[in-house]
């Protein structure tokens, strides 16, 4: 009697499961013609892909513009981007307004299957009606790419998209933003931003081992693709806390003073993305970060930390026979020596540097590799030296400055956080 039941179980079971999975597939639809759509509804659409950052996961350098196929590594595999272009056989050309509003809310594709998280529908599902509308008409008005998808390498079970349906149950919470009655509607507008098309917590918030973002740690900082995307909440550990003005210039400009520049990924973000939005909305975003940063608590310590980072410009004299102070002199002074006075970002004082104060060096030891932008772009401009620093040089470099411009404790396992972010085929004695 116990195989019949323990089989009856596992049917219900089973059909529990489906039923909660299933979503209907919707009636493809022909391409929509361009003129459809009112000029300012796409201007806005091309406005909000580039602050969603749309292009960069669904455009492969070199390859054509929305035709996907970069791979994302989900910790389960990778995850290849999909053709977002209105192709109508490779891409979204046959999905009408409804679909692609389902897939941006409910994170669910025209033919039915529950779309990936990796695909950011967790936020995106918080865009109002006007922005989602706008989308659409941006990316139904793209030159159509034939481009098939890739498949992904996500592992057995895994990979069933009907228990992708288990996971919204668990992490996914529905739903449009609601603004906050006691925050200004510039506060509101910048959550909205941030929680929605922007998905800033996508990048800086840590991921459980189901790779849903934990939400009791929301901005606290997370690994990204061998940098550190760094806390934007309290526990920052920038030595002078990222005020509003300051939070404001590096979005707007990629650029602040008191902090230095964006870099790797960031960089992308900054003159990329948030470039296309006006004004009123990276202050929003200034305004929503910096009331979740404790920087009102800590702007009395500023003077204070300004000056032990003025302090600590001349620090290296007498040192010059040391392995890390030689290297900082002949390789990074002529650059970041800091003047008697608040240096601009393009020299800033290490001493001011979050890179430097951080627990963990990966963005140092990326900068230092990578360099930060490029020659002949406007904008501050870093080398990289892969080709000129051995790791034994990088990981002296890093002890020196740490211990030299930070009251942090010496980095642990440098030479192997150094090894795994070196150019493959850069390899220094």
């Amino acid at each position: 009697m116990r195989l019949p039941i323990a089989i009856g179980f596992l049917v219900l079971l089973l059909l529990s499961c489906f039923t909660v999975a299933w979503r209907p597939a919707l009636t493809p639809e022909p391409p929509p013609p361009a003129g459809r759509f009112a000029p300012a509804l796409v201007a806005l659409g091309a406005q909000l892909a580039a602050a969603g950052n749309c292009a960069g996961c669904h455009t492969v350098a070199g390859g054509p513009a929305w035709g996907g196929g970069l791979g994302l590594d989900t910790g389960f595999g990778l995850a290849y981007s999909t053709n977002i272009s209105p192709d109508p056989v490779t891409g979204i050309g046959n999905w009408s307004q409804a679909a692609f509003t389902r897939a941006m809310r409910e994170g669910v594709a025209r033919d039915g299957s529950h779309l990936l998280p990796v695909f950011p529908y967790t936020h995106f599902a918080k865009l109002g009606d006007e922005d989602v509308n706008a989308l659409y008409a941006f990316f139904m008005t793209r030159p159509a790419v034939h481009a098939p998808d890739r498949v992904n390498t996500i592992q057995f079970p895994l990979n069933l998209r009907a228990l992708q349906a288990g996971w919204k149950l668990l992490f996914f919470d529905p739903g449009t933003y609601r603004n906050v009655a006691a925050r200004s509607e510039a506060w509101n507008r910048g959550a909205y931003l941030a929680e929605g098309i922007t998905h800033c917590a996508a990048c800086h918030t840590p991921r459980n081992r189901f790779g849903a973002e934990q939400l009791n740690a929301a901005y606290a900082g997370a690994p990204l693709d061998g940098w550190l995307a760094p806390p934007l909440d309290a526990t920052n550990p920038a030595p002078v806390a990222w005020s509003q003005q300051d939070l404001y210039d590096y979005l707007r400009t990629g650029e602040s003073e008191r902090h230095g520049v964006a870099a790797g990924a960031m960089a992308s973000v900054v003159h990329d993305g948030l470039a296309r939005l006006p004004d009123s909305d990276v202050m929003a975003l200034a305004i929503y970060f910096s009331d979740g940063n404790g920087s009102a608590a800590r702007a009395a310590g500023t003077a204070a930390a300004l000056a032990l980072a003025e302090s600590r410009r001349l620090v290296d004299v007498g040192k010059e026979t040391q392995s890390g102070a030689n290297l900082y002199l002949s390789a990074c002074a002529s650059c970041h020596y800091s003047p008697p006075m608040r240096p601009p970002a393009v020299q800033g004082s290490l001493a001011l540097s979050t890179a430097i104060a951080a627990s963990d060096p990966a963005n140092f030891i990326q900068t230092v590799l990578y360099g930060v932008g490029n020659p002949g772009v406007p904008g501050p401009y870093m080398p990289g030296f892969a080709t000129a620093l051995s790791d034994t040089d990088i990981a002296q470099l890093a002890s020196y400055l740490r211990s030299t411009r930070s009251d942090q404790p010496a980095w642990p396992g440098l030479p192997a956080a150094i090894a795994a972010r070196r150019p493959p085929h850069i390899t220094i004695q």
